[in-house]
């Protein structure tokens, strides 16, 4: 437990900040699974926005340290694959 008040007060910094991270990716993986529910759809255009609306969310989640920012650019990558693989579908 901790016994001084640095050490205190570093654990309520934590808890806020762990707090803030978890409604980070709660937010960006809502965004995603906005994407991907429009892809099953088959709608392009539908999932052309849902992704044009999920990429700030993302890479801002990636610049606030939360989610590498390699991560984001795979993922990112491989939704516009299957965006783009719904046309010859």
């Amino acid at each position: 437990m901790a016994n001084n008040a640095s050490a205190r007060k570093r654990i309520r910094q934590n808890e806020r900040r762990r707090e803030r991270n978890v409604a980070r990716v709660s937010r960006m993986r809502t965004f995603v699974k906005k994407v991907e529910s429009a892809i099953l759809s088959g709608d392009k255009n539908l999932a052309n926005e849902a992704l044009r609306a999920a990429q700030p969310e993302m890479q801002r989640a990636a610049g606030k340290g939360v989610i590498a920012s390699n991560t984001v650019s795979r993922k990112i990558s491989r939704l516009s694959a299957r965006i783009k693989a719904l046309a010859t579908a």
